[in-house]
């Protein structure tokens, strides 16, 4: 059942998995349980009593520019990614966020068992950044993002750094990053700690989806290969999840992570 309501784009297996718990989910009219499955072709299935359409999957990218926010709507009507598609477009939701300043990539389905593999914080998805701070970042520096850096809400889990290019003209350095976490304005806080304040942020990959040169403000619908690499990731998340959870092990980039803090509070 919870597969169910995930391809249904309404909410990823885990809320699924929560919906059906508290007797939200209901097929023809009885209530479900965790195990249950159902056809839609042929049965009625609701979600606090509103019955789901059950839509094709779908795949698309935009290439968001500033000022447009990675939502569905906005009450005080500034434009969100969902404008960038084509009017045609099933209904999609963004997977993940970028903030209102950042730029890159963002990947819009209905799918939510790939949504699920791509944000949750256990199964470790990469996302590329191309990120510009300001002044010539020490190499020393780039360690210290590499190896972890101590924020309000904790460490950083240990992150791929590319070597940085230093530009005399603008005063900038720029380099590549590839985290396999999400926090809300990550890249921003933690090289505003580091003392290089972030003057442009482009994400140029998540997971096996990249960027190209797909052009700002543009829409494309994902490539049949590109649709089975998300959906033979999303598979591979599920059976590595299921492992972890059979076999209570915590993924290395966490445990990295948990280490690194655990030395800078003995440090301090």
């Amino acid at each position: 059942m919870q597969k169910l309501l995930a391809a249904a784009g309404v909410a990823s297996r885990r809320a699924a998995e929560e919906w059906i718990r508290a007797g939200r989910v209901s097929v023809d009219g009885l209530v479900a349980k965790l195990g249950d499955s159902a056809d839609p072709a042929r049965q009625t299935i609701t979600v606090d009593g509103h019955a789901l359409e059950f839509e094709r999957p779908a795949y698309w990218i935009v290439h968001k520019p500033r000022s447009v926010l990675t939502t569905t709507s906005d009450p005080h009507g500034r434009p969100t990614v969902l404008g960038l598609l084509p009017p045609d477009v099933p209904r999609l939701y963004p997977v993940g966020r970028l903030d209102w300043e950042t730029e890159g990539l963002v990947l819009l389905t209905n799918d939510g068992d790939v949504a699920h593999a791509l944000l949750h914080p256990s199964l470790g998805s990469e996302r590329e950044y191309r990120v510009t701070v300001r002044g010539a970042i020490p190499d020393a520096v780039l360690r210290r993002l590499a190896r972890g850096v101590d924020l309000d809400d904790g460490a950083t889990a240990p992150a791929r750094v590319g070597p940085a290019r230093f530009d005399r003209g603008t005063d900038t350095s720029s380099f590549s990053l590839v985290l396999f976490e999400g926090r809300k304005r990550q890249i921003r806080r933690a090289m505003q700690a580091l003392g290089h304040p972030v003057r442009r942020l482009v994400r140029v990959r998540m997971g096996p989806i990249e960027l190209g040169t797909l052009a700002p403000g543009r829409a494309r619908a994902l490539r049949p290969a590109e649709i089975a690499m998300l959906r033979e990731q999303a598979v591979g998340a599920a059976g590595r999840q299921a492992g972890g959870k059979r076999q209570g092990q915590v993924p290395e980039a966490r445990k990295k992570a948990r280490a690194t803090s655990r030395k800078s509070r003995r440090r301090s």
